[in-house]
């Protein structure tokens, strides 16, 4: 074989770039055969079956608290949710009286916006900023921060309590929306470092390199170049932390006082005073879930294209 026929075969005719070698073609071929097998058996008639199954039985329970809701006192003592279907009686009295009546839910409804609102704002904006600075400034020891920044997931939260209620007190904030803040910000900032910087690093260094060219700094490379590529990112964390913080319980039971307490709390605090109140509780219960289950509906996409983002790369 001479230099010219072996310069043929390993370049390509038309484009003039060196052909990819077989055993890398081989390679892409049976990955992309194994995820077409895969694909054929989540899409599978039978597998479509179980999926269904398991979403009519976990949406059974919404949909009786739901029909609950609205069914009077009396029936939620004689019969059972579904008897709703044969003799169909809804009022809305439940959610008044548990808004603005026994209940008295509609403070804390708010309370709940005015911890959950703040509580994902602040641990973003922090973990944007070191999940740069890991990223693409170089400094000594940036590394061993890092793991030891990522270690702090598997610190259990309730072993964090107590020393945090004493710090609370002693610098005169315990029980105002700080504290529950400052908590669950502390409790995110672990995994919003690592999953921000692990999408940081898919960004091509090119793009950085080619800002840095052109006279950019740190601001601008930041919010000129990285942060359109991290809107994804961005909204992923920033659903699963207002999921997360909206329905917490035991940061709420511990840190806010009355004034601050948000619906979870209440109506935990609802199931122990009227545990008979099935009228009371089964509202409370729906009214805690309406916000969340309108974020994850109206933002699914966002979450899932946030997901998914960075995880293949062309």
């Amino acid at each position: 074989m001479t230099t010219s026929e072996a310069s043929r075969e390993t370049v390509g005719p038309l484009t003039g770039q060196v052909a990819a070698p077989v055993t890398e073609t081989r390679r892409a071929r049976r990955r992309r055969e194994r995820a077409e097998a895969a694909a054929g058996r989540l899409s599978s008639p039978a597998a479509s079956t179980i999926a269904v199954v398991i979403a009519v039985l976990w949406t059974i329970p919404t949909l009786g608290l739901f029909i609950t809701s609205f069914r009077t006192q009396d029936d939620i003592a004689t019969s059972g949710w579904w008897y709703a279907f044969v003799r169909p009686l809804f009022s809305a009295y439940n959610y008044q009286e548990a808004l603005y009546g026994n209940g008295n839910l509609a403070q804390n409804f708010i309370n709940s916006f005015a911890i959950t609102i703040p509580a994902v704002l602040i641990p973003i904006t922090l973990a944007l900023l070191a999940a740069y600075a890991f990223a693409w400034i170089p400094f000594r020891g940036r590394n061993v921060l890092f793991v030891a920044v990522f270690a702090l997931q598997i610190v259990p939260i309730q072993v964090t309590l107590v020393p945090l209620l004493s710090l609370y007190s002693d610098i005169g904030i315990a029980g105002s929306f700080w504290t529950v803040w400052l908590s669950h910000s502390m409790f995110a900032l672990p995994l919003a470092i690592f999953l921000l910087h692990n999408f940081m690093k898919d960004v091509p260094p090119s793009l950085v390199e080619a800002a840095r060219m052109d006279g950019a700094g740190h601001v601008t490379i930041f919010f000129k170049v990285l942060f359109p590529l991290l809107v994804p990112a961005i909204a992923a964390f920033g659903v699963f932390q207002f999921l997360w913080v909206w329905n917490d319980l035991l940061v709420a039971l511990t840190f806010a006082s009355n004034d601050a307490k948000p619906l979870t709390a209440a109506v935990a605090d609802l199931a122990g005073t009227r545990g008979n109140a099935w009228y009371l509780l089964s509202a409370g219960a729906f009214i805690t879930m309406v916000v969340p289950l309108a974020v994850f509906i109206g933002l699914q996409r966002f979450f899932v294209r946030g997901l998914l983002a960075g995880s293949v790369k062309g």
